[in-house]
């Protein structure tokens, strides 16, 4: 028994299902958005068993995309939580038969209270699918399962079509990178579309030095600025050149080295700069490693110097690109 062949031969079952089932993406799968996009309250998701863990996914993956929604376990709801579905609401329920007991139980009364209801199920021929006003076809021709019993292929392939209705709802609402992160506060994707420039960068007791100082003075301030850096300015303070510890390092090996000359002779002239400090800090860390500075200087229309962004200072935020 090759055990890195039945792995293989899973992935295998399973990718073709999800391929098999992109043609038969139709005009119910249009029907079913245009119901969620036109829902004034909440989308609630339901179903038993291994269903339901999919559609709490499903609900998690909504809820971040901009479209409100949660989880709702058909028995709960007939003991009681069956009040948490309004008349603004509609309803997607997942059963691969179409015929769960649970969730078949519920149908009647939402029937009664005309919540639109969106099917997730393999068989058209059901309850489920009876009471739908939208049926999305979950159907497989093989579980990934030896036994071709337990629920594999078609899990998969229920939540890929989840992400799917969740992808052409984020497209179809314009939603962009700055709604992601209204709705991502904390965590890595938090930061990396929530922080930006004004958040991290630093503004007070910047190693700022006039383009006459020396090279002697310039180490001074430079060691006391903690930045491995120096910035120049000229006598209308605008920012012109920067003299990084790599600068000084170089600078050592001329054969014309004299400590006493003026630190911008050593400087690097028209260093890279930025104003918008509303771009977001990701975005920077991408400028920063692209250029391959350690030290992004954040300018005014009138290139004065108003802070820097230090590339340790985006890494200790947990910045990723």
């Amino acid at each position: 028994m090759d055990l890195i062949e039945i792995a293989q031969n899973t992935l295998d079952i399973e990718a073709k299902e999800l391929l098999n089932s992109k043609n038969k993406i139709n005009s119910n799968f249009i029907d079913a958005i245009e119901l969620i996009y036109n829902t004034k309250g909440k989308l609630i998701i339901t179903g038993v068993g291994k269903s339901g863990l999919v559609g709490a996914k499903m609900a998690a993956t909504f809820a971040s995309t901009g479209t409100s929604s949660f989880f709702l376990h058909p028995t709960e709801a007939l003991h009681g939580d069956l009040g948490m579905i309004g008349k603004d609401d509609t309803l997607l329920a997942i059963s691969n038969s179409g015929e769960s007991e649970e969730l078949t139980k519920i149908l009647p009364h939402i029937k009664r209270f005309d919540v639109p209801l969106i099917a997730m199920s393999g068989k058209k021929e059901s309850t489920l699918v009876s009471y739908a006003n939208a049926w999305i076809d979950i159907s497989v021709s093989q579980e990934a399962c030896p036994l071709n019993t337990a629920p594999t292929s078609s899990t998969t392939l229920t939540m890929a079509l989840g992400d799917a209705l969740a992808v052409a709802l984020m497209v179809k609402r314009g939603f962009k990178k700055e709604d992601f992160a209204s709705f991502h506060p904390g965590g890595s994707l938090g930061r990396k579309l929530f922080i930006k420039i004004s958040d991290l960068m630093r503004k007070e007791s910047l190693p700022i030095i006039d383009e006459n100082t020396t090279l002697k003075e310039a180490i001074v301030t430079m060691s006391e600025g903690k930045l491995g850096n120096v910035l120049i300015v000229n006598n209308k303070n605008e920012f012109v050149a920067i003299l990084s510890d790599g600068d000084l390092r170089r600078a050592l090996m001329k054969d014309d080295f004299d400590i006493n000359d003026k630190a911008i002779k050593y400087a690097t002239q028209n260093p890279k700069t930025y104003s918008d400090t509303n771009l977001l800090a990701s975005e920077a860390l991408e400028l920063i490693e692209k250029a391959r500075i350690q030290l992004l200087v954040i300018t005014d229309n009138n290139n004065h110097i108003v802070g820097v962004l230090h590339i340790h200072d985006l890494i200790n935020a947990g910045i990723k690109k």
